[in-house]
């Protein structure tokens, strides 16, 4: 019996953060489906994982958590023997990595998912666009990326010469918006984003998560 149980979405970029962090460790477990166009996921069973009423939640033996940032580190820290390790041992060198980790969480995440929002679902879901709700984010991912670009520049990756969690947790997000002509173009715009984009979406751990999320929308 698998001990490890993912309750989520495919298409959801928090899911697919957890999802991608077991691949890469290479750890069985079972994904169990949360239809949110249903709502499950402001229903029970799924709102006794999690009160927030948001995917994914997790399940490790008798462990129970949810946040999709917080299940990819304690995978890291329980499984770091498998697989890809995903931290630096050097504490200093792990410290750049939770430095870029929270960039994401606090500066990438909010802009480009809003951006996702207005140009990849609410046309799927035949809702009106807000083009300025688009501009301002945009706005706001270029001024991101310019740090990505410099610091790019000085490293493989975000937090040196390892893919790390700082990276991995950006894939989700990326998924979406290199669907995207506008964000793609901002991307393609400076060549050291870019080359990292095309290094981390091309890991064949990444290739098995994005399959799942094509095939469920």
């Amino acid at each position: 019996m698998v001990a490890i149980k993912v309750h989520g979405s495919p298409f959801s970029t928090a899911t697919m953060r957890v999802l991608a962090s077991l691949y890469e460790k290479d750890i069985d477990f079972e994904f169990i489906p949360v239809d949110m166009s249903k709502g499950e996921h402001k229903q029970e069973p799924f709102i006794s994982r999690n009160p927030f009423g948001q995917v994914p939640a997790f399940e490790d033996g008798d462990l129970k958590l949810f946040e999709s940032r917080a299940i990819t580190n304690y995978i890291v820290l329980q499984y770091g023997e498998k697989g890809t390790q995903l931290f630096y041992p050097d504490a200093k060198k792990q410290a750049i990595s939770f430095l870029w980790a929270e960039v994401e969480a606090h500066q990438f995440d909010p802009a480009s998912s809003k951006l996702i929002f207005e140009l990849t679902f609410k046309p799927m879901f035949g809702m009106t666009t807000d083009q300025s709700v688009v501009e301002e984010n945009e706005a706001k991912l270029v001024k991101v990326l310019d740090v990505y670009e410099e610091n790019l520049s000085k490293s493989k990756y975000l937090a040196g010469e390892c893919f790390t969690l700082a990276d991995l947790h950006h894939l989700p997000n990326l998924h979406y918006l290199t669907k995207i002509p506008s964000a793609k173009k901002l991307f393609e715009s400076r060549p050291h984003v870019n080359a990292w984009i095309s290094d981390i979406t091309s890991r064949p751990t990444w290739s098995k998560v994005a399959a799942m999320s094509n095939q469920a929308l």
